[in-house]
């Protein structure tokens, strides 16, 4: 079937890791009940955004895979018959860290994992302190409701991972998130940074002819150690169509449990009339693995 419904959980965090997992099954099964077969939740849902400063007692959040959450929304998944993309802090190693989506089956059963590849460094967005860049590749995870495109936030920024992603079978991009406005942004780069944000992801929508899901969390999140004055995360959620036509769009300020309809037939129908696929010079591209070009 190419009609596919699709949940997106916008919400707010706060440090208590049990009220954040039960406002995110809540949301599943808001969605559940509205239809939805696929349900994606935002990044790092399952506690505070921990990257606005350098504490190395925040290691202590992560956990293994498998382990606490994926048991917790394996459940709820296989309870609802639901496919989930979950986040969170991976513990592979000692020292060794990663920021990492999880799609789960709707038998609850871990259908594959995406570890995120683009790992930021700005302020209030340690995150090079903490993630280990992944070494899995963009390769789309196979589920019952098809083969879903996962990256992760700052991977939104980057052509070649949706360009990867598209080239192995990807059917649509999903991008669970945690992006917001610094305490020192006025109010025009506010403005200029969320409309850079969504148009870079219309743009893989259009450049590869696929559905774009982007899961952002809301809400005011101060800076624990005091030098920030805290991160507003902008919300906005939303859905864009294989031609970048928005279908869905959520507010920036409120928490959402949100359900929209894609339909995959259109990719078919879109690469017809735009066969960016068929007109890339593959035989050009090659000082595309240049850092820079000389």
């Amino acid at each position: 079937m190419s009609k596919l419904k699709i949940g997106l959980v916008q919400q707010s965090n706060i440090d208590n890791r049990q009220a954040n997992v039960e406002k995110s099954i809540t949301g599943i099964r808001e969605c559940a009940a509205k239809g939805a077969e696929l349900v994606v939740l935002q990044e790092l849902h399952t506690g505070i955004y921990f990257c606005q400063a350098e504490d190395t007692s925040k290691f202590d959040m992560a956990e293994p895979i498998p382990g606490p959450s994926t048991e917790a929304f394996g459940k709820v998944a296989r309870e609802l018959g639901v496919v989930l993309v979950a986040s969170l802090f991976e513990r592979r190693a000692p020292g060794i860290y990663h920021n990492t989506a999880v799609v789960l089956e709707r038998d609850g059963s871990i259908a594959g994992k995406y570890r995120k590849m683009h790992i930021p460094d700005d302020p209030a967005y340690y995150e090079k302190f903490y993630f280990t860049p992944g070494d899995l590749g963009f390769r789309p995870v196979d589920t019952s409701v098809g083969r879903l495109g996962v990256l992760v936030c700052w991977d939104q920024w980057y052509p070649e991972a949706a360009r990867l992603m598209a080239l192995a079978g990807a059917e649509m991009l999903i991008y669970p998130t945690a992006i917001g406005y610094e305490s020192t942004d006025p109010g025009e780069e506010q403005g200029r940074q969320f409309g850079a944000w969504q148009t870079i992801q219309r743009g893989h929508a259009v450049a590869n002819g696929l559905p774009v899901i982007a899961v952002n969390r809301t809400g005011f999140e101060p800076d624990w150690s005091g030098v920030t004055g805290g991160i507003q995360f902008w919300g906005q959620s939303f859905v864009a169509g294989p031609q970048g036509e928005i279908l869905y769009q959520a507010p920036a300020d409120k928490e959402v449990n949100a359900v929209v309809e894609i339909d995959r037939q259109r990719t078919e129908d879109v690469r017809r009339i735009w066969p960016f696929f068929r007109d890339r010079r593959i035989d050009a591209y090659g000082e595309l693995t240049k850092r820079y070009i000389d």
